[in-house]
């Protein structure tokens, strides 16, 4: 399992995905799904989902396939691109870092956002983070027609250059793993699913635009109307000198979970999961002996903040795996926590049967 989970996941961090240009991603995933001899449905805004019968209660379980970047805001005549932030990019870790520009109709365009020379660097400004406004991607043509001819348009979008690499033992560090290896686990469990003989009715869904002020989960929970839901995406790991004081949650510890999530800047949402969900993933790791890890921010949210509210209410849960470095252009995860949180969630999904509660008076 951990050979596919790293294979999947280093399959799928170098596919890029801008939020609302998931198709590449989908494809891929898509086409697995098919070798695994699953059908699949795609809505109108690219979310990518495959059923399976059950009874019981109906489970919703779903990653985000996109990834955060940008969109061309304006080529100047000097060939130099000025750009849009597409999601919570953060503006400190921008100068130097290498780019892809995706062109519809042609090969991709490699580049870099620029960084003033240090020679020419006032002392002032070398303690200075630049508004992404300010920055510019060279792409090495030298003028407006040539990036034209190149495929490259205003709203074209830009991501960090796919990459990935192994470190330590059993680490992954590159682009998206925020939420690739969510989706490389949510793959592994329609392995398990595709061979099932019983278990609830579950909807496996691979969802669009979460980086996007969380657009694409809603309307599938509308139309699907679950009484489960369980978001597979990052936890933030703790482990660094500069988060000790966040939490308790470390890289190669086991999976986690969110008791607590609350996006306070701007979009006042967040998720406090349902109990019988915290009960039932806290006694499945106690009886395969797989650690759960606790988690409780402020800062972050998924798209589960919306998708809770669908209907008369949806019981949901956010599940992860510990990541560092959230949302910059190489983040690390580790292996076997992937490995412990698909484990976990077999177990889980065995345990909710047509007898199992969601009611909160019992």
């Amino acid at each position: 399992m951990k050979e596919r989970l790293k294979n999947d996941l280093i399959k799928l961090m170098k596919i890029p995905g801008l939020s609302g240009y998931e198709d590449r991603v989908r494809r891929f995933l898509q086409k697995e799904l098919a070798l695994l001899g699953l059908k699949t449905q795609t809505d109108r805004l690219g979310n990518l989902m495959t059923s399976f019968s059950g009874n019981g209660p109906c489970v919703m379980l779903f990653a985000h396939m996109d990834q955060l970047g940008f969109v061309v805001r304006k080529i100047e005549k000097d060939g130099f691109i000025l750009v849009e932030r597409l999601g919570g990019v953060p503006e400190k870790a921008l100068p130097s870092q290498e780019v892809l520009i995706l062109v519809e109709k042609g090969p991709d365009v490699r580049g870099l956002i620029a960084n003033k020379s240090h020679h020419a660097t006032t002392q002032s400004e070398k303690y200075q983070v630049s508004p992404y406004k300010d920055l510019y991607i060279d792409v090495g043509l030298k003028d407006f027609d040539e990036v034209k001819k190149a495929g490259i348009n205003v709203g074209s979008p830009v991501v960090f250059a796919p990459k990935s690499f192994e470190i330590g033992h059993d680490r992954v560090a590159g682009t998206s793993i925020d939420d690739r290896a969510g989706c490389a686990v949510a793959l592994e469990i329609a392995r398990h699913l595709s061979k099932r003989t019983e278990g609830p009715k579950l909807h496996l869904v691979f969802t669009v635009q979460e980086e996007f002020n969380l657009r694409g989960a809603l309307p599938i929970a509308q139309n699907l109307l679950p009484d489960i839901a369980i978001q597979l995406d990052l936890i933030m790991a703790t482990d660094t000198p500069d988060m000790g004081e966040r939490g308790d949650v470390n890289l190669g510890e086991g999976p986690a979970m969110s008791l607590f999530s609350f996006h306070s800047r701007g979009t006042l949402n967040g998720v406090i999961p349902h109990p019988k969900l915290v009960a039932l993933f806290e006694q499945t790791s106690l009886e395969l002996k797989i650690p759960l890890q606790r988690s409780a921010h402020s800062g972050a949210l998924t798209d589960l903040s919306y998708v809770q509210l669908v209907g008369d209410g949806v019981a949901s849960i956010d599940l992860g795996f510990p990541m560092r470095y959230s949302h910059s252009s190489l983040e690390v995860c580790d292996l076997n926590d992937l490995v412990g949180l698909t484990q976990l969630l077999i177990g889980a999904l065995n345990k909710i049967t047509p007898g199992f509660s969601l009611g909160r008076s019992s």
